[in-house]
């Protein structure tokens, strides 16, 4: 079980604001872009602000993770019902999503206790993505299964930076979240490989 079996619903009501992109001339890949280039550079100044004691600023993840998505769902309508789906926006998809989920989460390498499993993490969930793609290569769609998905790993990501953010002591509890999320990203990779195979590459 995934959040992801959530995201027809919201793509529903987030396509009016996809309808607004398209008639002010905004592309899919502008889109994906922007959102990338938002993410990396809210993880600097997140990971400025872990090195100088500074976990306040933290409470600008859970917004910027929600947005995230909601910009994610909005580049997938603009590509496939305003005829913008192409080969370079394929790419751009999967290279910008782990780029950004690299950025978001390399902060919580700069706090205590958490630098060995914030790197874990990141390692795991790129691992995770590839194998959703691989998906695709086999001969259908791509994966998206859970129980450590993209949309999974915002909303603990999210929860972890509010946390942080209202002044929550990180040092005693966030080495063992982030251990929960890599352990929880060991099936998620498994079950995408196997699933891939088992329906041939297609989406359950």
């Amino acid at each position: 079980m995934s959040l992801y079996r959530l995201k027809p619903r919201f793509q529903a009501l987030l396509r009016p604001a996809a309808r607004t992109l398209h008639g002010a001339g905004i592309s899919a890949n502008q889109v994906t872009l922007g959102t990338c280039a938002v993410s990396v550079a809210l993880g600097a100044v997140l990971t400025a602000a872990a090195l100088a004691g500074k976990p306040a600023c933290f409470l600008l993840l859970p917004a910027w993770l929600l947005l995230r998505m909601a910009f994610n769902a909005i580049d997938g309508l603009l590509a496939r019902e305003f005829a913008q789906a192409s080969a370079l926006g394929a790419y751009l998809n999967e290279l910008c999503d782990v780029v950004a989920d690299a950025a978001l989460y390399l902060p919580f390498a700069c706090l205590p206790g958490g630098t060995w499993p914030a790197l874990l993490v990141i390692f795991l969930a790129n691992l995770s993505e590839m194998a959703g793609v691989l998906g695709a290569l086999a001969g259908g769609g791509r994966r998206n299964d859970g129980p450590m998905g993209k949309s999974d790993r915002a909303l603990a990501f999210g929860a972890f930076g509010l946390l942080l953010g209202v002044g929550v002591d990180g040092e005693a509890w966030l080495p063992w979240a982030l251990t929960v999320v890599a352990a929880l990203l060991l099936p998620t990779i498994v079950g995408r490989v196997k699933n891939g195979l088992a329906n041939g590459g297609g989406q359950t």
